[in-house]
């Protein structure tokens, strides 16, 4: 049997990971439950990267807070933002593969994106989010809508963009170490270290975890009561952070990130048995140079990304081994013009190509573009205006991707906003040589998307202090691109969408001194219909496509009170159409999630204990057709940090 590029030695894998897996960031071990706001207020710097920071004052951008990132730091950015975000998560059950989608967009629509660069499978064109762990993310931010001219062509419904720690230096040289452990429903366990020192030229952060599990959850089939078989999970994560310092203007630092997991894949309701398994194995490596002047700052990256992944079926004799390659390179300078003005270019260029024996022979797409983005604000601040212009080349194919968003505070507590951008989508390596099946007259996805909003916010100081947000959003796509077939599946160009709907995010926060209580609710309603159809007869006009529900939205209620944190998470997902003429579909569904979260101090270390409960009212539910989701279950953890 043919061994995978990265199999390592399981002792070995083990070993490396309880050496290798230490890292806990100053911020988050200072963290304590009193200072967390839910909702970053717009003029932090809630992310690493200036093109949020910067240049998206009119769009919907949603920073997931430092609370939330602990209550989930034992689970994936999947559940996470099922529970927590208006993003529609469409998760294959139990070890299956957990796709974004933004608006009603399909799932290749949707991007991912690591410290700024994209995470998307170079066959697939597409991030499987069950793999991303919260645990080793910093910051992660949800930004909505098209902004294809700054992220670049196949951003069509939005971004999901996780960040790891940004490297700091500290002359009195901090050491930060932590420990934990989680057990759980359904043989659930979990060992992960962190440690980090900074010195003032060093930066150094190790962070790793193994974990595994058997699933072996009760569903009900049909009438027959049945456990879930061939559905044990292993993996282990590390990541390794270094950086240098090189003088006041200069910073070097190069990350690597290797996880592997391996997940046996349940048979499906329609289905007599399942053997089948996949083994998932991910190397990125990621060298950032970044010069501080007193009004320039220039910045190039370089990343390598490759993703392993070997699928058998014994029954079916299926052994399917590939590996996507991604090198990445962008070249970015950003500066000030007077106080008003605000420019950054870019040149990202990307190489990406797949050795497979599903790809006929060795296929490469190569992207050159080259980005402008222009921000004015005028002399009260109130008004910001920002203009995006990119041109990008895709092998044999060049466009043009102009965008424009603004934002007008009309008083301190009201906000105007609004984005219109140019979308498009080439083609990715399996849709144009997938063997069989693949179609190399596939036209790219192209349209126009806009949105706008308000955002109110109260005064932070006082004792209430109410948060609300509302979104409307408009997007039309021509030749969007679908998998379908009898024996053989080929991707077609076969209609236009036409997306468009409402977005609410609100929170209130009342405090009583060291208690304080928050109820927050978000709302979202897509209609995402098929104007026009090159398949006769096929009974999609009119009607919402596939697995795109229509009413998505969650609830959180609770407290915080001294070192305490209490949360109610309430869910619901609407009905979703599996066929595209809407004669069949999965019914809503409802799930409540607990969270608790205590931190015990203990002199200038602290102790952390997490429960979670999910699904709490043991639902049945399926977010795909014939893929059984976990009943009640829970989640324990402990951590020990030491500053």
């Amino acid at each position: 049997m043919s061994k995978s590029p990265f199999t390592v030695n399981k002792g070995v894998a083990i070993l490396i990971v309880l050496l290798l897996s230490f890292s806990v960031s100053k911020g988050q071990l200072a963290d304590t439950l009193k200072d967390v706001k839910v909702k970053a207020k717009k003029k932090l710097q809630i992310s690493n990267d200036e093109r949020i920071n910067t240049y998206a004052p009119g769009q919907k951008i949603t920073s997931i807070d430092s609370i939330t990132l602990r209550q989930y730091q034992f689970q994936s950015v999947a559940n996470m933002l099922a529970q927590q975000s208006p993003v529609f998560i469409k998760t294959y059950g139990i070890n299956g593969l957990a796709t974004l989608s933004f608006r009603g967009a399909s799932a290749a629509q949707s991007q991912v994106y690591w410290n700024g660069v994209p995470l998307q499978n170079a066959a697939m064109g597409i991030s499987d989010v069950s793999l991303l762990p919260v645990a080793l993310m910093n910051k992660i931010n949800l930004v909505y809508g098209s902004s294809s001219a700054m992220w670049g062509s196949g951003n069509v419904g939005g971004a999901l963009v996780v960040e790891n720690e940004k490297p700091y230096f500290d002359t009195s040289n901090v050491f930060h170490h932590s420990v934990y452990a989680v057990a759980g429903s359904f043989s659930q366990y979990q060992l992960g270290l962190r440690s980090g020192f900074s010195t003032s030229k060093w930066y150094v952060a190790v962070n790793g975890f193994g974990q595994s599990a058997k699933n072996n959850f009760s569903y009900i089939d049909g009438a027959i009561k049945r456990n879930m078989s061939n559905a044990s999970l292993s993996s282990g994560v590390g990541l390794l952070q270094v950086a240098y310092k090189a003088n006041s203007k200069n910073v070097i630092s190069l990350t690597g990130w290797y996880q592997q997991y391996y997940r046996e894949v349940p048979r499906a309701l329609f289905e007599s048995q399942s053997v089948k398994n996949q083994r998932d194995e991910s190397l990125r490596l990621l060298a950032d140079w970044n010069r501080t002047d007193k009004s320039v700052h220039t910045s190039v990256k370089l990343s390598y990304i490759r993703d392993y992944m070997r699928y058998q079926d014994t029954l079916a004799l299926l052994n399917t081994k590939n590996a996507s390659n991604q090198l990445y390179t962008e070249a970015a300078m950003r500066f000030a013009v007077g106080t008003r003005h605000r420019i950054m270019i870019m040149a990202p260029i990307s190489v990406q190509w797949v050795d497979s024996a599903s790809i006929s022979q060795t296929n490469t797409q190569n992207r050159y573009a080259l980005a402008a983005n222009y921000l004015y604000s005028n002399p009260s601040g109130k008004l910001k205006v920002a203009l995006n212009l990119r041109g990008e080349a895709v092998d044999d194919n060049s466009y043009l991707l102009p965008g424009g968003n603004i934002a007008y505070d009309i008083t301190s507590w009201l906000t105007l906003k609004a984005n219109a951008q140019k979308t498009y989508r080439v083609p990715t390596l399996n849709e144009l040589y997938y063997n069989p099946g693949g179609n190399r007259n596939l036209l790219p996805e192209s349209g126009w998307s806009t949105d706008a909003g308000y955002v109110f916010h109260s005064n932070s100081a006082n004792r209430v202090v109410l948060n609300h947000e509302l979104s409307v959003f408009n997007r039309v796509i021509d030749n969007w691109i679908v998998w379908f077939g009898g024996a053989i599946w080929t991707p077609h160009n076969i209609a236009t969408v036409h997306s468009r709907g409402v977005e609410t995010d609100n929170k209130l926060t009342v405090g009583f001194g060291k208690l304080n209580l928050h109820l927050a609710v978000n709302t979202s309603y897509v209609l995402s219909t098929t104007v026009s159809s090159y398949i006769s007869g096929d009974g999609s006009i009119g009607k919402q496509i596939p697995y795109a529900p229509r009413y998505n939205g969650q609830i959180n209620i609770g407290f915080n009170f001294r070192q305490l944190y209490f949360n109610y998470n309430h869910t619901y997902t609407g009905y979703r159409f599996i066929t595209v003429d809407e004669s069949q579909w999965l019914m809503p569904y409802n799930t409540g999630n607990v969270q608790v979260l205590y931190t015990l101090p203990l002199g200038s270390n602290n102790l952390q204990c997490t429960a979670q409960c999910n699904n709490v009212w043991n639902k049945q539910y399926q977010v795909v057709n014939g893929r059984p989701m976990p009943g009640i279950n829970w989640l324990v953890g402990i951590r020990y940090s030491i500053n």
